[in-house]
Order: C-alpha cells, then sequence, then structure tokens
C-alpha cells in the first residue's frame, strides 16, 4: 500500500532518470528534476501525475510561491521538471503550455573583503581543507568543479588548471597562482592524492560536494563572519576582487566560464573600485556650506 511518503509511481523517477540521462543531463539536473516531481506527485497522491489538469498545474505552482515560499529560481526548475514530464515523456504539451513563469528575483551577490577572505582561510587548520578553499578563491572555481579535479587537470608550467565538464558541459582553462603551486605541493607531499585532487574518505573517490560546503560553513563561523555566505561567495569574491585590481570583464568573464557577459556584469554592482568613482551630491552640498 503507498503512502504519502512513497510515491504511488516509483517507476516514473527511473523512466525519468533514463530520459534525462540520454538528453545529456548532468548528475546534478536529473536529481533536482527527480525531487521536484516528487514533490509534485505527494501533493496530488494518490491521483496519477498524468490526470493532472493544467488548472492543477497552475493550482500547485501557487501553492509552493504562496504557501511554501518557495523563491521564483526554484519555482521555475519545478517548471523545467514538469515540461520535461508532460512535453517530452507524456507528449501532453497542453498541460504545461499555458502556465506562466515567475520573474525571478534579481538579487546581488554578497561580496567577502579581501580581509575576511583572509580571516577565512587563516580559521583552517586543517591543509586538506585550507588547500580546497583557497584553490575555490584563487581559480573562481564552483564547488563542483573543485571537488572533481583530477591531478592531471593541475598544469603547473603553464600555470593553469582544466576544467572539464563545467556547467553547461563546457571545458575551460583558469588561473593557477605561484602560492597555490607552492601549496598543492606541501599538500601533495602530505596526503599523496593517486587520481582525484582532493579524495573522499573511501579510497578511489572523489571528495562530496556538500563535504565541502561544511568546510566552508565551519570556516565561517570560526572566522566569526556574519554575513550570509555560502561557499560559492569564494567565487563571486574572486571576480569582484580581479575587476576591483583593473582586471577586464572580458577576461573575468572567460576565466568564470559565462556564455554572456551580462552574468558576468552583475560583478560591477558590488565592486568598491566602481562605487570608488561616484561622489554622491551630498558631499558638493556639505562642502559648499561649510565654505
Amino acid at each position: 500500500m503507498n503512502t504519502p511518503h512513497q510515491p504511488p509511481t516509483p517507476g516514473l523517477f527511473e523512466t525519468l532518470r533514463r530520459e534525462m540521462r540520454l538528453k545529456g543531463y548532468s548528475h546534478k539536473t536529473v536529481k533536482a528534476y527527480q525531487s521536484c516531481i516528487r514533490t509534485l506527485v505527494r501533493h496530488y497522491w494518490p491521483k496519477h501525475p498524468r490526470e493532472l489538469s493544467s488548472e492543477d498545474l497552475r493550482s500547485f505552482l501557487l501553492h509552493l510561491l504562496e504557501k511554501e515560499h518557495w523563491k521564483a529560481s526554484s519555482v521555475n526548475q519545478m517548471i523545467n521538471a514538469m515540461r520535461l514530464l508532460y512535453v517530452d515523456l507524456y507528449k501532453l504539451p497542453f498541460a504545461i503550455g499555458s502556465i506562466p513563469r515567475p520573474k525571478k528575483e534579481k538579487s546581488l551577490p554578497v561580496i567577502l573583503s579581501s580581509e575576511e577572505v583572509k580571516r577565512l582561510f587563516d580559521a583552517l587548520g586543517n591543509l586538506k581543507h585550507r588547500t580546497m578553499l583557497m584553490l575555490v578563491y584563487s581559480a573562481g572555481l564552483r564547488v563542483g568543479e573543485v571537488v572533481h579535479l583530477k591531478l592531471a587537470d593541475i598544469d603547473s608550467q603553464r600555470k593553469m588548471i582544466h576544467i572539464r565538464s563545467g556547467k553547461g558541459k563546457k571545458d575551460r582553462y583558469t588561473l593557477l597562482s605561484d602560492v597555490i603551486i607552492e601549496m598543492l605541493r606541501e599538500y601533495w607531499r602530505a596526503y599523496k592524492p593517486k587520481e582525484w585532487l582532493f579524495e573522499g574518505q573511501k579510497e578511489g573517490r572523489a571528495y562530496s560536494v556538500r563535504s565541502a560546503e561544511k568546510v566552508f560553513e565551519q570556516a565561517v563561523v570560526k572566522a566569526g563572519i556574519t554575513k550570509q555566505v555560502s561557499i560559492h561567495s569564494l567565487r563571486h569574491a574572486f571576480a569582484t576582487h580581479l575587476l576591483e585590481q583593473g582586471t577586464d570583464i572580458r577576461y573575468i568573464q572567460e576565466l568564470l566560464g559565462h556564455s554572456s557577459l551580462r552574468t558576468t556584469e552583475v560583478y560591477t554592482h558590488v565592486s568598491k573600485r566602481v562605487m570608488a568613482n561616484i561622489r554622491s551630491p551630498i558631499e558638493q552640498i556639505v562642502q559648499k556650506n561649510g565654505s
């Protein structure tokens, strides 16, 4: 007998997984979409997803926004998952065709200052953890990229890191600084990794994304940083600090692996260097009154 905690269509998720893998979706996206569809199935259980109307789906999305307080980005991911289910698997485009998408929030990234980044690194006593987070910041890596680096991806001669199958399944090269080269040598002498640069607890396995996130979270607490940040904030800090140093934004775009310059331009809105060149009108008023 099915319960609300056990969806009535277990075969659906395997079918969904196979369809997505055949289309070239990443494992991370497969898991996210499966989670979305599982939420939909549980919401309307014991009704089968095939029995749901367009109005049912609209009501469900409204429920996520108003009752569950989902962000627009999460609801849009749900719509993408539902589109795959209804259009690609069930061949029912009418079920999803008229559903509007909520507008994404235009929030700016929280930026760690250079001083905060240093405090964060100083709070890390473990060489492996410190090397990993310093590598994320020094090269502008995503957490999934750093934990999937292999020894062969580190080119100390050319001072470059080869990122394979990054977001959007794109390869790119990014910076390998002299500081990190020396750190990696010290790290290698201590840990002797064989294939993966950062190995997990089980031999032959890469370090997990969640473990890397926990390392960052613990370092934030130890460093006394109160900003709402995640390990991805080190990538934001990398881009912003480069911009503040005067690096051309098009080079930053390449290093980050952004397809569009518009994505990279968000850092102009949080750059201290850009803001420093703009004077508030209050200064002119106060100077005039004081003279």
